[in-house]
């Protein structure tokens, strides 16, 4: 769902499949994204009571952090090689801030399609609704604004202080989320405040929104690993590195579970599921124990060397995302609404599986064919160069 990565691709070196993990953990969030979508669009109401769907939204719940994190990543990624290519702190933060401010502008245009489309039956105040697109755009602005209080001579400096200030602020942001919610800032105008508690046009925080609280927190997280990737110590070597965020992720579930059960509660109301910062710290480390997977499957595993749907799909995770919910969602949906049993629904994800597969397939090779004569071009200039 956030940008198209620039850096992984399933091919033979070993540089290029240890950044194939990155497409493969966006690719997985789409599959995911799918099944949520179609089961929560399609099943009846009776099927919606059963298993299945309780556990489809469970899985749900983590297509949104993959994202986010993912999105942290990838920012670090992105500033290291500015970086590394001796480029200014200001220029980088204009860079990385625009770039997070076009990703803003994306979530607005997709809500003023989705609201054309659903024409008259959609209210006016779904164009303002916080969605991920939305979040996604103010994580990046804001990393950038971190990365460039952080930017010092000194890349070494530099690392440090911007792994450890991305993790204060994730673990403030989880920690002050419950207050937020439970004291709101009606003052605001609900446009506003919804930004804070997805509130949006009802009278309590809605939990299928995306607010910067919490949902920011994980972006924060992906931007502490995505630098911490490129310290001395990950350098030395990238294998134990990974294992090392692994069991990082393990510690955190445990010590979430540890936190949940402390017979002291310091929060005045305490939501486990959509609030409290127990239940951040558990998906974070969910998402350290995926990346450590999925970088083990691409270095290792059928990815290395076959064909990966998954990484396919996450090349192109905002084009599929965007295309997909009009056809399970809107009003070009393939399957009638709250009318289909779980084989039906079922059928019907694969349809919505083989369609994206397709749509990335395709997007990938034009993309590939309309850059191969800038390419051949660049390399026939550099081959130019060197030979002077």
């Amino acid at each position: 769902m956030p940008e198209e990565s620039q850096y992984a691709r399933v091919a033979s070196t070993p540089a290029q499949r240890r950044l194939a993990y990155i497409d493969w953990m966006r690719g997985l969030a789409c599959l995911l994204m799918f099944q949520t979508h179609c089961y929560d669009s399609w099943l009846t109401p009776d099927a919606r009571s059963g298993l299945l769907y309780r556990y489809s939204q469970l899985l749900g719940t983590l297509p949104a952090p993959i994202f986010l994190f993912l999105c942290g990543v990838s920012f670090a990624l992105v500033t290291e090689r500015l970086w590394e290519k001796g480029r200014e702190r200001d220029s980088i933060a204009r860079q990385t801030i625009w770039r997070g401010a076009e990703i803003y502008a994306l979530g607005v245009l997709f809500r003023v399609q989705e609201f054309a489309l659903g024409y008259p039956k959609a209210p006016w105040t779904d164009l303002l609704r916080v969605d991920v697109l939305n979040i996604l755009g103010i994580a990046m602005m804001l990393m950038g604004a971190l990365c460039w209080l952080a930017t010092s001579q000194r890349l070494a400096v530099s690392q440090r202080t911007t792994i450890w200030s991305a993790l204060v602020l994730t673990a403030v942001v989880a920690m002050i989320t419950p207050v937020l919610y439970t004291h709101r800032l009606q003052f605001l105008p609900w446009p506003i405040e919804s930004y804070i508690d997805g509130v949006h046009t009802f009278k309590a925080p809605q939990p299928w929104l995306f607010p910067i609280f919490p949902w920011i927190a994980f972006a924060f997280a992906g931007l502490a690993a995505g630098f911490f990737l490129f310290t001395d110590f990950a350098k030395r070597s990238e294998n134990r590195t990974l294992a090392a965020i692994g069991l990082a992720g393990v510690v955190s579930i445990v010590a979430a579970q540890l936190f949940d059960r402390a017979p002291v509660q310091i929060y005045e109301v305490y939501d486990y599921w959509h609030t409290s910062p127990q239940f951040v710290l558990l998906r974070c480390g969910v998402l350290l124990i995926i990346m450590a997977v999925g970088y083990a499957w691409c270095q290792w595993g059928w990815a290395r060397n076959g064909y990966s749907p998954a990484i396919q799909l996450g090349k192109t995770s905002l084009l599929v995302y965007w295309v997909h919910i009009e056809f399970v969602y809107g009003r070009l949906s393939i399957l009638p609404k709250r009318q289909c049993s779980i084989a039906r629904a079922s059928a019907g994800l694969l349809v919505i599986f083989a369609a994206m597969m397709l749509l990335s397939i395709l997007r990938a090779n034009w993309k590939r064919k309309s850059t191969a004569p800038r390419l051949k071009k660049s390399v026939v200039v550099q081959n130019v160069s060197e030979a002077v």
